[in-house]
This record gives C-alpha cells, structure tokens and sequence, in this order.
C-alpha cells in the first residue's frame, strides 16, 4: 500500500470512530426561509461606512447594466441578505488564485507586507513554503518585527503536523490555538469531535485577505517530497485548487470571523484590531462574506446557494471536489436544465476521497438525462469550491457541495457581485474544460453493475462525507 493510500486509510478509520460516537443527523429543510424571506433595500457598505440609498442603488444599477438585467440582482440579492445576516461590501479588489504556487505566493506576500496583524484560519496547517521561504520563518520573522501573529488550526484536519512545528511557533511568541481537540482531556468549549473547523483564512491587517479553498498542506507544493504520490512511485499528483484574493473593505469581516472564533474557542486575549485606513481605489467588486457554523438553525451558505441556483437565468457553471449533494441541490440543478439554463459540473476524475467520489457518480445518471453538461479533470486531484452563475455572480469558498459543509463543518464563504470575477472564474472553467473528460449519458448507463453496487454502499454514509 502506497503512502497516499495508507494515510487515507487511518483517517478514515479515524473518522468513522467519530462517527459512531455522533450519531445520524439530516440536512434541514429551507424551503420556506428561502420563499419567506423579506425583500427590501439592500445593506451596501462602503470603504468609509454605510452606502446612502442613492449611492447603493447607483451600485446596483451598474451591476444591472452587466448583467443585462438579470433578476439576479434584484430577487435573489434580497433572499441572499436576509439568508446571510451580511451586507454587501463595495470598493474591492479580487483576484482569483489558481492552485497552490500561486495561492501561497500571495499569501507570502501579503504576510511581509503586514503593519499590525496577521491571523491565519485553517483546517490543514503544515510549514508549508514558497520562494524558498518557509511558513514557520516567515511567521517568526513578523513576529519578531511586532507584528501580532496568530494561527487557528482543526484538530483533525493537521492531525499529521508535526507537533514540534506548532511548538516552535509558539516558543517564538505566535499564538496558536487547536480547534476541538480529538483528545476530550485538552477540550476546553466541550468535546465535539465530529464538528470541525474547515475553514481556510488568511486575514492581514483587516485590509487584505486569501479565503477559499487552498489548505496549508504541502500536497500543494510541486515537489518530490509531497505526501500525495502515485502507486507507481511516480510524480505526486497536481492539486488543483481556487483561492481568492481581496483587497479592500471585505477583508475586515473574515478577519471578524476569525477574531470570533478564537474567542469561541476560548484562546489567550490577542492584541485589539488597530484601525486601519481604507485602501484607495481598491476596485469595483462587491463582496458579502459568509461564515457559516455547525450550530446554525439554518445553513446560511447551503440556503444562500439554493437561492443562487433557483434565480439563475442563463448559466450555473459548478466547480467542486466532493459533489455529494443533498437531494434539493440535486433537484434544483435538474430544474434549471429544465427551464434552459446552462447547467455545467467540473467534478473530480481523480479524488483523494473515493467515497465522495462514488456518491458523485451515482447522481450522474438523472443529470445527464436532464441536460447537464458533467466533466471530470483528468490532470490532477481537483479540491476547488467554486461557482459562477449568469456571468455576474461568483463564489469561492470552504464550503464543498456535500452534507458535511451543511451539517458539521464551520466554513467560510465569499460572494462576489462583479463581471470582472465572474469573467475570470469562468475563464478557468474553460480552461479546465480543456483538460477534462466529458461524461456521455450512453457510456454512462453501460457502466459496470460493480460500480452501481459501490455507488449504492456509498450513498448509505454520503451524510458523512
């Protein structure tokens, strides 16, 4: 058993331990908070505060004229406010991040840059580098320089770290804090084993942020030492991956989500947030940051992204690593086939979860038959979180198109209302599309009847993936 193999076999084995001690649970209905939800002005705020209602309606008139239009902007921006308890952010930069290289570039970058804080929010923490750099000295480094560090990690999700890389973070004055404790004795908020935090951020100076999907794992890094390797003791595999990059105003509320859950977790007092300017002529992008908990009655993103889909008039183009949808999700992909849209999946053809990946193919079979186009990546392990739909609305996030971001993870999302993002999500799509395998319903239907009995044994635990 090679290496990548047998650390998928320990966690879950690890995991499904978790799992018993849990129980079932089921994902909520949102129907009626959806249909339910009040329609008013929108919440726009500013690099100086709180848009008037002359310049917030001038904000969205511009998006209108992109979009042609679309209801997008008018129903479903409403539903989404009320959905995310979050108001738009206007006057930002973004720029997508593709795969690690680039992700950790930026973040680099951004670090060395830092005048008072950096905190970083992570479900997989590793000494990760770029440019030579390691994370750790770079950390270290900033520290040493005043600069207010400080690193949230899951329990789970770095149960490979090294323990002395944390210790020498710590011995050299960064803050560090564990995310629920797999060990109950170093719980300190109550055991909980099986809510994780999968939450991937990168807040500087509460002027710069990376959000999305990219993890702190060195898989990432295209290196002979990777962890991920083929059976065959070839090259590791590529990750692919989306991060986002904002530079403005919403920078702030990630780092707020962050700052939230470090006092949740009970960690050491951190210095205050020192107030910092607006940057000048960030950009154009409008941003509403989504944090969703597992403790939410309901799901703010799961119902956010419903709404997205039903309001969608020309295209849904999905991008996701683990497709284990609930079927509402399902159901509201089929209806807008149906009612002419554009419905596009860019799924994993190799996955680092097989299980995810089973429950994927076991809904392709009703996609296909109602027009939706599905390709699978064929040049690495895809780990993106991503969707754009009717050119003007985007999303980069945490979040994955499964039960476990509904029902136990604490995820971070960002919500992007600009044609400039869209355009550049949908270029990568595109790119991607190049690189892909497109599923066919006929070859699909003449599948092995082995792989519909794995299918089926993978839809009974597709709650937990």
């Amino acid at each position: 058993m090679h290496k990548l193999a047998k650390h998928i076999v320990v966690r879950w084995a690890h995991l499904l331990g978790l799992l018993l001690m849990t129980g079932c649970a089921s994902v909520p209905a949102v129907h009626e908070v959806i249909d339910q939800a009040p329609t008013g002005p929108q919440k726009i705020v500013g690099p100086r505060g709180p848009l008037s209602s002359a310049q917030s309606k001038a904000v969205l008139a511009k998006l209108d004229q992109q979009s042609k239009g679309s209801d997008i902007l008018q129903r479903h921006l409403a539903i989404e406010q009320s959905l995310a308890d979050a108001p738009l952010i206007a006057g930002n930069r973004t720029t997508i991040l593709r795969d690690g290289p680039a992700t950790f570039h930026a973040m680099f970058d951004a670090i060395k840059k830092a005048k008072h804080s950096v905190y970083l929010e992570y479900y997989t923490f590793e000494n990760v580098e770029s440019d030579d750099l390691k994370l750790a000295d770079l950390l270290l480094a900033e520290r040493q320089a005043g600069i207010a560090v400080a690193v949230l990690y899951d329990s789970y999700g770095s149960i490979d770290t090294p323990v002395d890389f944390f210790d020498r973070l710590r011995f050299g004055g960064v803050a560090v804090l564990e995310f629920h404790p797999l060990n109950p004795l170093k719980a300190a908020t109550g055991y909980a084993p099986n809510d994780r935090d999968h939450r991937k951020i990168l807040a500087v100076d509460g002027t710069v942020a990376v959000v999305g999907g990219v993890n702190l794992y060195t898989a990432y890094q295209p290196h002979p030492h990777a962890r991920s390797v083929k059976s065959d003791g070839g090259d590791p595999e590529t990750w692919h991956d989306t991060d986002l990059k904002i530079e403005g105003p919403a920078a702030k509320p990630l780092q707020q989500l962050f700052l939230d859950h470090w006092a949740a977790e009970e960690g050491r007092a951190l210095p205050p947030p020192v107030a910092t300017p607006a940057l000048a002529g960030a950009g154009n992008e409008l941003v509403r940051i989504i944090g969703s908990d597992h403790d939410a009655t309901v799901p703010r993103y799961y119902a956010t992204v419903l709404s997205a889909i039903r309001n969608a008039e020309k295209s849904i183009w999905l991008t996701t690593a683990y497709f284990v949808p609930t079927d509402d999700e399902v159901d509201d992909l089929i209806a807008a086939a149906k009612r002419g849209v554009d419905v596009r999946l860019m799924l994993p053809g190799i996955s680092d979860s097989d299980m995810a990946l089973r429950v994927a193919h076991s809904n392709y079979g009703r996609l296909l038959k109602a027009g939706i186009k599905i390709y699978e990546l064929q040049d690495g392990v895809l780990h993106s979180k991503s969707a754009v739909i009717d050119g003007v609305w985007s999303v980069v996030g945490s979040s994955n198109f499964d039960h476990r971001s509904i029902l136990f993870n604490d995820e971070v999302d960002a919500v992007v209302l600009g044609r400039d993002t869209a355009k550049q999500l949908e270029d990568l799509f595109a790119k991607d599309e190049k690189e892909s395998r497109p599923v066919t319903l006929a070859e699909w239907e003449d599948r092995p009847l082995t792989e519909k009995l794995r299918e089926l044994y993978a839809r009974s635990v597709e709650s937990f993936l």
